[in-house]
């Protein structure tokens, strides 16, 4: 299974205009930079079977660019997603539902998506890792456990991608 982690882009500022916090949008510049993030990330010749996301607006924005660019309407909306979700949630819920499937975009949050990442990686959830709105990461994994089941293929960065997309290498 390849599971790729997407942050979501950049969205407006917290504020007394955005409570709850989950209906924060993202900003039109990150909406901008999302779809050169994706068309990036199509350049890569990723395939996506499945794209889960949170179901945070800023998120949800960003699984709907990049199933736009990618012409997929697999989107599926998760709350163990959320900035707070436990890695054990999406892991176990991947394993019941999706474990079938090839290649899964999860969309999500900070600390959220690295604390995962770190787990799959070592087991633990703090290793350093630095993932950018609009940061993308592929994992390649034999098994979905929790604890250390994956190898990092690649971590990269909306400004690779966003070359990436102008044909920029």
């Amino acid at each position: 299974m390849n599971l790729f982690l997407l942050r979501h882009a950049k969205a407006c500022a917290r504020g007394p205009k955005w409570r709850p916090d989950d209906t924060r949008p993202l900003t039109r510049d990150g909406e901008k930079r999302m779809f050169n993030v994706a068309r990036g990330i199509q350049s890569l010749d990723v395939s996506i079977d499945l794209i889960m996301t949170s179901p945070y607006l800023r998120a949800f924005r960003t699984a709907e660019i990049l199933g736009e660019v990618f012409e997929s309407k697999k989107l599926f909306e998760t709350r163990n997603l959320i900035a707070e979700g436990e890695p054990k949630g999406v892991i176990d819920e991947i394993n019941e539902n999706f474990s079938e499937l090839a290649d899964i975009v999860l969309v999500g949050h900070e600390p959220f998506m690295t604390r995962l990442i770190s787990v799959l990686l070592s087991g633990r959830e703090d290793l350093s890792i630095e993932l950018r709105k609009g940061g993308f990461c592929k994992l390649s994994i034999k098994k979905l456990t929790f604890g250390p089941c994956a190898c990092l293929e690649w971590l990269m960065t909306p400004r690779q991608l966003a070359r990436l997309a102008r044909g920029k290498h």
